[in-house]
């Protein structure tokens, strides 16, 4: 076990190592000016001297070595850069955004995860019925619904047609809400973009836990179980769903690592103040930094998420922590 756990440790600081790498080679190695990438184009209006004292600013006037040995050195220190854009430290701008890319994304995860769970093992319970039938097809067709189309149908029906709920930000510009008026108000803010993260989310989950539980269904011990009398429900709780949930936690754990890159256009659309929007915004203002430090997140994410897919596999099942004790060397 301590070995497993010793290689794994090792292929995440490995994967990590070359993302910041990466992150601080592409900049350097594009062709053009490296002072425009990473301090953003309005140097070119700056007088030849502004440029040498920039290029000092940002260490970019140091053998590669050197830059690279201090961009290290910042990123221990959590320092990401300044975003001479928004006039802030990197580190500032993602602080603000990232809670509410957390509340619409956990959320969203949480509510498709127990809706999709739920309603695929329903389904596969009743395989070829009409309930089976009738919901595959349905998450199949909410498969292929984009996210974008789906926000811009949700602003139309609940905010052009019934104007229920607020299209903009996350909560009311210029209000002085405090308490619970301000949950109240960040919480009719998030209903359309978690709905849409909801929906085109949700039929991935559904369609995993359904072939998931089908293939538990076909198991000797769902039938040993059924033999010995036990109930329908007991049957499926305690035998088949436990056992299913092994490719569930899979997509879930990867669901919460690109949660980020379907938040961006839902965030986009609602123009929902997140790390997604703020890539967005970055793009557009060709703010190279912010996009950087954004991408290093989401690659940070990735590997969180793989870690805690490792973390959790052994106790959904016994084999896997078998295996990773050496129980199944011969």
């Amino acid at each position: 076990m301590a070995r497993f756990i010793i290689g794994k440790i090792g292929q995440y600081a490995i994967v990590l190592w070359i993302a910041v790498t990466l992150n601080f080679a592409l900049p350097r190695l594009m062709p053009g000016n490296p002072l425009a990438l990473l301090a953003g184009e309005e140097v070119g209006m700056l007088t030849a001297q502004q440029r040498t004292q920039l290029m000092a600013n940002v260490g970019l006037d140091q053998p590669l070595p050197t830059q690279y040995v201090r961009y290290l050195q910042n990123l221990a220190r959590g320092d990401l850069g300044y975003s001479f854009q928004k006039n802030k430290p990197i580190t500032t701008i993602l602080a603000d955004r990232l809670p509410w890319t957390l509340l619409l994304t956990v959320t969203s995860l949480l509510i498709s995860t127990l809706v999709g769970v739920t309603l695929g093992a329903a389904a596969a319970w009743q395989r070829g019925g009409r309930r089976d039938v009738g919901l595959l097809g349905f998450f199949v067709f909410l498969e292929s619904l984009p996210s974008f189309w789906v926000g811009m149908l949700l602003v139309a029906l609940f905010a052009v047609q019934f104007p229920i709920f607020p299209t903009f930000g996350a909560v009311t510009p210029w209000s002085s809400f405090e308490g619970m008026e301000l949950v109240q108000d960040i919480l009719r803010h998030l209903v359309l973009p978690l709905t849409t993260l909801t929906i085109v989310s949700v039929s991935g989950t559904f369609i995993v836990s359904r072939y998931s539980m089908l293939a538990v269904l076909g198991e000797d011990y769902i039938v040993v179980a059924r033999s010995k009398g036990l109930r329908e429900r007991a049957v499926l709780f305690r035998h088949a769903l436990r056992n299913a949930l092994l490719p569930i936690a899979t997509v879930f754990t990867l669901n919460l690592a690109f949660a980020f890159g379907g938040a961006t256009v839902v965030e986009t659309v609602f123009s929902y103040p997140g790390i997604g929007r703020l890539v967005y915004e970055a793009v557009l203002n060709r703010d190279y930094p912010v996009l950087q430090a954004a991408f290093l997140m989401i690659t940070v994410m990735v590997v969180i998420a793989n870690i805690l897919a490792d973390a959790v596999y052994p106790f959904l099942d016994p084999r896997v922590r078998h295996a990773r004790s050496g129980g199944g060397a011969s």
